[in-house]
């Protein structure tokens, strides 16, 4: 059941049709209910129309607090790939303190080690995601063998500054990820759905003109899962239309990589 949770929120429209019919479902079966009701007395309609506007506040406190913490989680990743960049390129300065051989050897495999974070980024097939985590685990040890034995020979302040840096790139990358795969709960989702019908199944019970103006009544719902679609597309960084964008990485790409510099138009014309 958690499993099919995650999967569904992995695709944010998906959320919004779900939400949209379980919400809209929520407001006719009040509405149902009400036409089998007595009729209410005046004292129980407004008692009705205080629990109707205290659940309405707080789903609305907890769409806005749920929103916050995915916007958090999206900032994060932003954040951490800036930060990717900012160590892969302050890295590939420093390894020309290596010897030339190894310096040549380190600045090659951090430009294939950049091509494959990019690809991370990028990446939305599941399968091609497990190939680019072996690839990232084979190139660290790659990485880390290409310092090793220049600061080991050579134990000095400025090695260890080297050494220091590809562990930085390394760990970056583990930040990274972990931020990625910081989701919101499912649990919170559920109670957070919970509440919406309750709310939504209130409005239909208090829509006394529901059929006159059915319209009008399903506009919450059309609004709660707008709601639901848009925390959903944050909160997921590869089945959603908001996306992290390597753009620090890609632009670290273009002023290391001769291949890229190369490759890139020299705005004169004949």
């Amino acid at each position: 059941m958690m499993h099919i949770a995650r999967e569904i929120l992995n695709w944010p429209l998906l959320v919004f049709c779900i939400t949209a019919v379980l919400c809209s479902a929520a407001v006719w079966l009040g509405h149902l209910a009400s036409k089998r009701a007595h009729d209410l007395n005046k004292a129980l309609a407004t008692d009705l129309n205080i629990i109707q506007a205290a659940t309405l506040t707080l789903l609305a406190l907890i769409i806005g607090f749920t929103f916050s913490m995915a916007i958090t989680r999206h900032d994060l990743r932003e954040n951490l790939e800036a930060t990717e960049a900012n160590v892969i390129g302050t890295e590939y300065l420093r390894t020309d303190l290596l010897p030339e051989q190894a310096a040549a050897k380190a600045k090659k495999l951090l430009i294939q080690y950049l091509d494959i974070r990019i690809d991370y980024y990028n990446t939305h097939d599941h399968k091609r995601l497990e190939k680019i985590y072996q690839e990232t685990d084979r190139l660290q040890t790659q990485l880390w063998d290409a310092v090793a034995p220049s600061v080991r020979s050579n134990q000095t302040p400025v090695m260890a500054l080297v050494a220091a840096g590809m562990n930085e790139v390394i760990d970056s990358e583990g930040f990274t990820v972990a931020s990625w795969a910081a989701r919101l709960p499912v649990t919170a989702w559920i109670l957070m759905c919970a509440i919406a019908l309750f709310a939504n199944l209130l409005l239909g019970f208090g829509a006394y003109n529901f059929a006159r103006k059915t319209w009008i009544f399903l506009v919450f719902p059309f609004i709660t899962a707008i709601s639901f679609f848009l925390i959903a597309d944050i909160d997921s960084p590869r089945g959603g239309a908001i996306k992290i964008i390597p753009r620090n990485l890609q632009s670290l790409k273009q002023s290391i990589d001769p291949n890229v510099m190369s490759q890139q138009p020299s705005g004169k014309t004949n």
